[in-house]
């Protein structure tokens, strides 16, 4: 008998259709089936040993909640008996009111004990939040920008399967990866089976599988989905692919992606018309088509596209895939490479005279602390060669040791999209506010761009949040802080001089934060109005956690 490995995940949902992923045990088929009629019933697919399904679920009723169960084979297995959690539910939006809850980085270790080392788990919190009151308020959609999985940075539990298996782990979980010296992969995680390991580890946690089963999720991945500082730059690229073991872990990242993360974000009609997905369903086992495809994408990048974009009524959201998509050489470097940049443009401004508001998801920040900005411009111009040959070796060398890859390093993507903002954000049809969502520095912040001259109608605001459970040292908090103020500033456009880079055409400023701890951020959209509430988890004293607000502000108003 079939049974429920990991899942259910409740994925894609829309007025009348949903999409329900899960990993099963052994061959089958996976149903889904509510109360109302609505249903569906999708055959496993086989990758590297394991079976997995995304159901597509049709008939249900816009602005209704439908609890559902999950069979495989004709057996139901979700939910479980006895469960501490309501039923698992698909509730389709409600067209006026659209509210969105986004994060990222979830180091997904368990705590030793009864002590979290990084502090409450926010998406746990929050699974226990819902599960308590499930009638009450919560998110419509989950957006998880990066680091879902921290394929780099590894549990003790993780590190005590790895040994058994290969017999011997290697240096700690928290080493990195340095170009001049080729590490073995120690304690990281090497093939496919073993970053399905991480998925177990990340979304068999009882309060994350429950939410994840109730509450549709878009995800995008970021570095630690694959490794620390991914497409960093040429040298760290050429680098990392003389090592024997990057291959096979960029393959089986890759991989392992487009099952547990990528296939969720598709809409059952693109879905259907996928022509990656259907080849691996029409054979017995898709591993040789799922392998050639990722080899596709690690060789020639601009001809497999991770990016989608998503309607949910008037609001349009497009994930950006701010990793893969890069172009690395100096003289052409770039965020995005020019058929990803193209496909931006065209979901960005396809947005006007249709949508309400427009979020764009980047796991990266546009708008970072001014300081933190210019540093990472004045890298990029010194390893541009604007300072000479002994200054470009210098400004690789601090590329890759403090982590400067972010928008900021690649100055003419950065303007590109500043420009794509303002006009998607300009004129009759404009929507009413244009938020960039963002994570992986570690901390929450909201800040707001200023153009020089009259600037977009809509309100543009960089939305970052992060962790949503992890940590990030002291020193790096007061180097955050210190990049927002004055001196840093100062400080900041004495680098740009150096370096002689070409300057930003706008400038912005801090509206919130920064907070650090394990947060997550909430926009609630209704008609043209907007707002933000910002919670971090906290103990409450008795052993568990709970969500306070922090910030809570109207960011436009109908």
């Amino acid at each position: 008998m079939a049974r429920l490995c990991l899942g259910p995940l409740l994925r894609y949902v829309d007025g009348s259709s949903a999409t329900v992923w899960v990993e099963a045990s052994r061959p089958c088929t996976a149903e889904v089936r509510c109360p109302s009629g609505a249903h569906g019933t999708a055959r496993t697919f086989h990758i590297a040993g394991h079976h997995y399904a995304i159901v597509p679920v049709t008939g249900l009723v816009p602005g209704t909640t439908e609890p559902y169960e999950v069979l495989l084979d004709g057996t139901p297995v979700w939910p479980p008996p006895e469960s501490p959690f309501p039923p698992s539910s698909i509730r389709t939006p409600d067209p006026e009111v659209l509210r969105v809850t986004f994060g990222s980085c979830r180091w997904a270790a368990p705590p030793v004990g009864r002590k979290d080392p990084v502090g409450p788990d926010a998406l746990d919190t929050l699974a226990a939040r819902l599960a308590a009151a499930p009638d009450a308020e919560r998110p419509d959609v989950l957006l998880l920008l990066g680091d879902q999985v921290y394929a780099d940075e590894t549990s003790s539990a993780m590190r005590e399967r790895i040994t058994a298996r290969r017999g011997f782990a290697g240096p700690s979980p928290r080493s990195r990866f340095r170009p001049d010296r080729a590490d073995p992969i120690g304690s990281q995680v090497a093939d496919y089976e073993e970053y399905s390991w991480l998925y177990h580890e990340s979304w068999r946690d009882p309060e994350i599988r429950w939410l994840l089963s109730t509450v549709p999720s878009c995800m995008i991945f970021d570095d630690h989905d694959i490794i620390d500082d991914w497409n960093t730059s040429a040298s760290w690229l050429a680098g990392v692919r003389a090592t024997a073991w990057w291959r096979e872990r960029l393959l089986s990242g890759l991989m392992s992606y487009w099952v547990h993360q990528h296939v969720g974000n598709l809409s059952p009609a693109e879905l259907a018309a996928d022509p990656l997905y259907a080849a691996v369903r029409e054979t017995p086992d898709g591993t040789d088509v799922l392998r050639a495809y990722a080899a596709q994408a690690d060789t020639h990048p601009g001809t497999v596209r991770w990016s989608y974009h998503r309607d949910f009524g008037r609001v349009r959201v497009v994930m950006v895939d701010t990793r893969a998509a890069r172009v690395l050489d100096e003289d052409g470097r770039a965020m995005l490479a020019p058929a990803e940049a193209q496909w931006l443009r065209e979901q960005a401004l396809g947005a006007r005279n249709g949508c309400d508001h427009l979020l764009i998801g980047s796991s990266l920040p546009w708008l970072l602390p001014h300081l933190v900005h210019d540093a990472e411009a004045w890298s990029a111009a010194l390893c541009r060669g604007r300072r000479g040959a002994r200054w470009a070796r210098f400004g690789e060398r601090l590329r890759q040791g403090a982590d400067l890859e972010h928008w900021a390093a690649f100055p003419e993507s950065f303007q590109a999209l500043a420009d794509l903002i303002a006009e998607a954000g300009a004129g009759p049809g404009a929507p009413a506010s244009v938020s960039v969502l963002s994570g992986d520095v570690h901390h929450a912040y909201i800040a707001e761009p200023m153009w020089p001259d009259a600037g977009p109608d809509a309100r543009v605001l960089q939305l970052t949040c992060s962790p949503v459970h992890n940590s990030v040292p002291w020193s790096i908090r007061l180097g955050f802080r210190f990049g927002w103020s004055g001196l840093g500033r100062f400080l900041g456009r004495r680098l740009a001089r150096h370096g002689r880079g070409p300057r930003p055409r706008l400038d912005w400023r801090r509206r919130g934060g920064p907070w650090f701890g394990n947060h997550l951020m909430t926009l609630t959209l209704h008609g043209r109005s907007a707002s933000l509430r910002v919670d971090r988890a906290r103990p409450d004293g008795t052993g568990k956690a709970r969500l306070t607000t922090v910030e809570e502000s109207p960011l436009t108003t109908s």
